[in-house]
Parts: structure tokens; sequence; C-alpha cells
């Protein structure tokens, strides 16, 4: 354990990759795009975009295929990365929710935790209309509402300020190291899920049925 932390009162979850696999979806219109701009992007060039917004994901995208363009253009290339990817969210379902969600955040909320979604995602009200996770939350903090992309903290203190708690009190669920940083920075607990380590997260649990197996609460 790498800090002190009090009594947990709310916890925030990132949305994509960790309560439902959207990533896919997304994966799929970044590679359209690139494809459409004549280079190949791949999983693995894919993995530098979690947690990260949608121009600054384009960013990385244009990078890896050694390209540049104007603001305008780029924002061009955004919104029609953007289009495709709710095109493919339309066919999102419950069966998407991943594995222990729903119980997790059952639990939470019988034990009075309070519940918040901290997302870059502007599609998160989509998202959780489709996979019917609306109902579980207290706060929804998602790319509408901020202006800082992970690592800053913004969205997660947002969601901890919409919760009533200081940072210190919350923890946070995330699977990108940029969010992980960023939950650090707000001086929560960061809680890495995932098959593979990240060094600078409080905790590491393969899904989210381990959580419990851990001393956070």
């Amino acid at each position: 354990m790498k800090k002190e932390y009090r009594r947990i009162q709310g916890a925030i979850f990132d949305l994509d990759g960790v309560l439902v696999d959207t990533a896919k979806y997304h994966y799929l219109a970044w590679k359209r795009l690139a494809a459409e701009l004549g280079f190949v992007f791949t999983e693995k060039d894919n993995e530098a975009l979690k947690g990260v917004s949608r121009m600054a994901s384009l960013d990385l995208l244009l990078k890896a295929g050694g390209l540049t363009f104007c603001s305008e253009k780029k924002e061009e290339l955004a919104a029609k990365k953007n289009a495709w990817y709710v095109e493919y969210l339309q066919q999102i379902t419950e069966d998407e929710v991943l594995d222990y969600v729903t119980d997790t955040l059952t639990r939470l909320r019988r034990l009075g935790i309070g519940l918040a979604i901290g997302s870059a995602s502007k599609n998160t009200p989509l998202i959780l209309e489709k996979t019917k996770l609306a109902p579980y939350f207290d706060v929804i903090i998602d790319g509408n509402c901020t202006s800082k992309a992970k690592p800053d903290p913004e969205v997660f203190l947002l969601g901890a300020k919409g919760l009533g708690y200081p940072g210190e009190e919350c923890m946070v669920f995330e699977d990108s190291e940029a969010g992980i940083q960023a939950a650090n920075a707000g001086g929560m607990v960061s809680i890495y899920l995932g098959t593979s380590s990240c060094a600078d997260a409080d905790f590491t649990i393969s899904n989210l049925s381990e959580f419990w197996e851990t001393d956070i609460m």
C-alpha cells in the first residue's frame, strides 16, 4: 500500500473497459479511420488510447500514421470517428457489461458507498442507457463535463465533489495508466483492473470480484 487513506465513502468508476466492454467498438472506429487515411492501426497501437480523450486519441493515431493536419481537419476526423463509434454502439446490450459489475455496484450501494462515473467518453449517457447501468450511479462525470484529459485528475475530482466527499475518501477503478495517474493526483485510492500490473496503482485486480479480497473496505 502506497498511501494512507481515510474511510472510503465514494467509488468512482471509469466506464470503457471497467464496467462495459466498449473498447472493441472504439478500436473498430479508429482502425476504420486509419484505413481511410492509408495506414494500419493495430490493437497494440490502440492500447495507448485507453483513458484518453477523443482529440488526444486522434493525435496519437495520427502520430502512429506519421500524419499532421490542421485543427479544422482534425475536428472533422474526430467527428467521423465518433459517428462510426456511435453507429457501432447501437448494437450494445446488457451483455456487454463486464463480469461482477452489477454484483459489485449492488454490494457497494448496500454499504452506503456513493457511486460515480468518471469517464472521458462523451457517449457515456448512451452507453449507460443501453446497458441499463445508469440507475446505479449518483453522479455521472464524462467528457461533456470536463476540459482536461487524464492524467489530469479533473474528472475524478468532479466526481468526488458531486458525491460530496474529498478525494481522500474516494477510490477509483481504472484500466489505464493515465487513469491511475489521475486518481493518484487527486489523492484517491487507485485500483487498476487488468491482467498486467500497474506500478503506480495502490491495488491491482484482474476483475471486480477480487476487490472484495482486498482490505480497502
